[in-house]
């Protein structure tokens, strides 16, 4: 394997890793809540307007429609294995030319649906709650995320 290669699976992994974990290399003071109310809290912090969320709100009224487009792809592959399939039983002998196309559709349909997926689905499309009382936009967040408050933890709904 070449060491560009190595390097970007490395990092790529790392960065999985760490967004996926909230791992951060320099943690802040937690906040201090009332002992009393330590169960029934829950911390969120004000969503913070990018680029990648504002693309990723643009994208989703067309999400049906990538469904949509997913599916037919999806039902084109299954005929195209098929008929390949169909093609090898008819001679009665193995040719892998026949499934040189069905084999590149399905990379490129996986790929396609991998890619759609993250530009419609930010991190912050599953982390996103609504609080009582506020119009503001808020994620849910660890206790010492720069940003964050301390919110009673009946008052956060999905």
């Amino acid at each position: 394997m070449k060491p560009t290669m190595l390097f970007t699976i490395v990092a790529l992994t790392a960065i999985i890793l760490v967004s996926s974990f909230g791992l951060q290399l320099a943690p802040n003071d937690p906040i201090s809540v009332a002992p009393d109310m330590v169960g029934n809290v829950l911390y969120v912090c004000p969503v913070a307007s990018n680029l990648w969320d504002a693309l990723a709100s643009a994208l989703r009224p067309y999400s049906y429609y990538f469904i949509l487009a997913l599916f037919f792809v999806i039902m084109l592959l299954l005929f195209s294995w098929g008929w390949a399939l169909y093609q090898n039983l008819l001679t009665d002998s193995f040719k892998r030319e026949t499934f040189k196309k069905p084999w590149q559709l399905t990379k490129i349909t996986f790929w396609a649906a991998i890619i759609v997926t993250i530009f419609v689905m930010t991190p912050n499309y599953f982390r996103t709650v609504h609080v009582d009382g506020t119009v503001n936009e808020w994620v849910l967040c660890d206790a010492d995320t720069p940003g964050a408050r301390a919110v009673r933890a009946d008052a956060v709904h999905n």
